[in-house]
């Protein structure tokens, strides 16, 4: 798959909900849980997968994943159980932005 920015996605093991912030612009294989993500609205026709209990290290809602080699980064907008992945990396979690010194 070929993600765009703004693009949503969900996954088919668990609830969690992530848009795209950033994206190099290739293609890449987005999981969560083991499984590939979906938009929403193919979600219902998508059948359900199964959760690889290895990749089960949960999403916190509101929080960004990146990877910056790759060049992607998520924002998680609803929490759920699966770990997210991309090309089979898991993603991590992103540190907040350290603000100017104030001298």
């Amino acid at each position: 798959m070929k993600p765009r920015v703004g693009q949503m996605l969900a996954s088919t093991v668990d609830t969690t909900t992530v848009v795209v912030v950033r994206t190099a612009g290739h293609d890449l294989e987005i999981t969560c849980g083991g499984a590939a993500m979906t938009e929403p609205e193919a979600l219902e026709a998508a059948t359900t997968g199964t959760p690889d209990p290895e990749q089960m290290g949960g999403t916190r809602l509101g929080k960004r994943y990146a990877d910056d080699g790759l060049g992607v980064e998520l924002l998680c907008t609803k929490a759920g159980e699966g770990t997210l992945a991309v090309n089979g990396v898991p993603l991590s979690l992103k540190g907040p932005k350290p603000l100017p010194a104030s001298d």
